[in-house]
């Protein structure tokens, strides 16, 4: 049994997606609402996610409440609560390590992870393995999981995906085929519409018939990321499982949808000012500093009017790309408009390395901004981010969210009863030491 797994699996790639990670979680922290139609996303106005007995009564992510009121009048809808849905993560992520340190956090509701060579270790098949990560997924987190094991992690991605929700798929290199001859080219990892539009006038419909292209026609039709797609739906394992949370970035972006939406400048501002410091805390964070700055605003009718900011010297201090920021907020920023989001985006991102000394002293500066923030950065982990802020945020930071018409704050963001944390406050199962 193990030698025919060995043949087809030469790797052991498992993809494991969560089925309505963040209306699931809100189930998880409620037990009693299981079964029942879910929608979050109250505090906005419009569904952000939902469980699938509300999918199945017709709800739309991007519906208005009124529009979902009408189609599921059953619907009970919840404030969005990213506090609780980034730890019911990270215990996901324990949960998989228990079996292999190879584990990478492709995103907040799906991971990968590398069981090659664990047979031994766990006394147990591949399949054997997978299932017994499903089991512990799902009985401690009360979470449903979607799961494929695969050879190359795109064939694994198609194989979480077949049987949605609480699934469990195999595709073996012996069976990849029949698997590969139902998957529509758009529905690939890493095909968009573009390239699916382009392939199909080739006559590229499927899967398979993308593997039975001959290599030189992908590689002249297609750039490399393509061809690599190409040889991993061919069994041949080009992505390998990087461990733990992506740790680089040529980019690094912060957008905010705030309720209730304003044409107040300071406001807006404020809301801008506070994706300035998030987007530089993660800079900071894996030492990274950005010269080109992009920010835009976003209206209620979604249209954006954005600049870009060109700095001498790369930064990942706040204070230097918000000063430059209020020189020429006026020229995005209109009175007679309503604004629902403000956006930023720190490009062509480079390793902050010693400053040399400049002619006039500027770099002084910057490594006192440097020192000052690495302060600011460790107060901010053992007290909670935005302890410390910039004014320019201060209304973004003060003005309380999910509250009003639309619905209660989240648990995450209610004051907690003496000897209580937050875990604590929203029932998250946790196993070992919680900080």
């Amino acid at each position: 049994m193990y030698k025919t797994e060995l043949l087809n699996f030469p790797q052991a790639i498992l993809h494991i997606d969560g089925d309505s990670f963040f209306a699931s979680c809100e189930v998880a922290k409620r037990p009693h609402l299981k079964g029942l139609p879910v929608v979050t996303g109250r505090e906005r106005g419009i569904a952000s996610a939902m469980t699938y007995e509300a999918k199945r009564m017709g709800v739309k992510r991007g519906m208005s409440i009124g529009e979902i009121k009408k189609i599921c009048p059953r619907v009970i809808i919840l404030p969005s609560d990213y506090e609780a849905y980034s730890l019911y993560s990270k215990r996901m992520y324990e949960i998989v390590k228990r079996y292999t340190p190879e584990v990478e956090e492709y995103s907040i509701d799906e991971c990968f992870a590398d069981l090659t060579g664990l047979r031994r270790l766990h006394k147990c098949s591949y399949l054997k393995m997978t299932e017994r990560i499903k089991e512990d997924l799902q009985k401690e987190l009360g979470i449903t999981f979607s799961l494929g094991l695969a050879s190359t992690k795109v064939l694994a991605k198609i194989a979480s995906k077949w049987d949605k929700p609480d699934g469990l798929t195999t595709i073996s290199l012996r069976d990849s085929l029949k698997f590969l001859r139902k998957t529509e080219i758009e529905k690939i990892w890493g095909i968009g519409q573009q390239t699916s539009a382009l392939l199909r006038k080739y006559g590229v419909r499927t899967a398979y018939d993308f593997v039975n292209m001959r290599e030189g026609e992908v590689r002249k039709l297609l750039s490399k990321p393509y061809y690599e797609i190409w040889q991993e739906l061919r069994g041949i394992s080009v992505y390998k499982v990087e461990r733990g949370e992506k740790d680089t970035y040529k980019s690094i972006s912060k957008t905010r949808t705030f309720t209730p939406p304003s044409s107040d400048r300071e406001r807006v501002f404020a809301e801008l000012s506070k994706n300035i410091e998030n987007a530089c805390i993660k800079a900071r964070r894996y030492n990274l500093k950005s010269k080109k700055i992009f920010l835009f605003l976003k209206n209620q009718e979604f249209k954006y009017r954005g600049l870009e900011i060109r700095l001498e010297r790369a930064t990942n201090t706040p204070i230097n790309i918000v000063k430059e920021t209020k020189k020429i907020f006026d020229q995005v920023f209109d009175r007679r408009d309503v604004y629902r989001a403000t956006g930023i985006v720190l490009g062509n991102l480079e390793e902050d390395l010693i400053v040399q000394e400049s002619l006039f002293g500027e770099s002084g500066k910057d490594k006192s901004y440097s020192r000052i923030y690495g302060v600011l950065d460790k107060i901010g982990e053992k007290y909670g981010k935005h302890t410390l802020y910039l004014g320019s945020s201060y209304k973004a930071i003060n003005r309380k969210q999910h509250r009003g018409e639309r619905g209660e704050r989240a648990e995450g963001m209610m004051p907690h009863f003496k000897g209580e944390n937050m875990r604590k406050r929203i029932n998250i199962p946790y196993l070992g030491e919680v900080g």
